[in-house]
């Protein structure tokens, strides 16, 4: 594709949502101690939540530089074939969670399979996780738990998984809310899958 063809490339008019930002990166990491200590000791982020082995092979830690839960999650890199080092997943953040919602039936609508969507364990944000055309791994969410100033993250006990949006939004965590602007979008979604 020639410069000035790419440089004519524009968001569609209608797109069903917008990401406001780029909310976190999650990266491989070959040693998760030595690079803990990198992110809090050299660049000044603050540890969140830890996953032990007993939660993931390898474990995890998650890291935050403002009251977002995390804007970065390291993952011990488990010598995989494109696991080895570099990116986990990137993810965007949306305003709304009838947005995620909607990117997930706008992605259906594009074919693009869907890895995950629902609500994993720490920070518990509602996400809908894909990939792009090379495979990398992309996430859009709503909802990532702040950090207030003193410092501390939900506990453990009041995270709670949810396999689906529609699991997600029917048993919200504590102090979530998951009331949807418009209700129809699931109801659209279902008709849309099974018609």
């Amino acid at each position: 594709m020639e410069t000035d063809a790419l440089r004519a490339l524009e968001r569609p008019k209608g797109l069903p949502f917008r990401i406001g930002r780029i909310g976190h990166v999650a990266l491989h990491v070959q040693d998760l101690a030595r690079s803990a200590r990198f992110y809090t000791e050299v660049l000044g982020f603050s540890v969140s939540d830890v996953y032990g082995e007993d939660m993931m092979p390898g474990g995890a830690v998650f890291l935050r530089c403002n009251a977002d839960h995390h804007g970065i999650a390291l993952f011990k890199a488990d010598g995989a074939p494109n696991e080895s080092s570099g990116q986990h997943h990137m993810a965007f953040g949306v305003g709304t969670l009838d947005e995620v919602v909607r990117a997930r039936n706008h992605l259906r609508a594009h074919g693009v399979p869907i890895d995950f969507e629902g609500r994993r364990r720490a920070g518990v944000q509602i996400a809908v996780e894909f990939r792009d055309p090379d495979g990398h791994r992309l996430e859009i969410y709503w909802g990532i738990d702040q950090i207030g100033s003193d410092g501390r993250a939900r506990p453990a006990s009041e995270w709670k998984g949810a396999p689906s949006l529609e699991a997600a939004i029917a048993d919200p965590v504590v102090g979530q809310d998951t009331t949807l602007q418009d209700p129809t979008l699931l109801r659209t979604e279902r008709v849309g899958r099974t018609g």
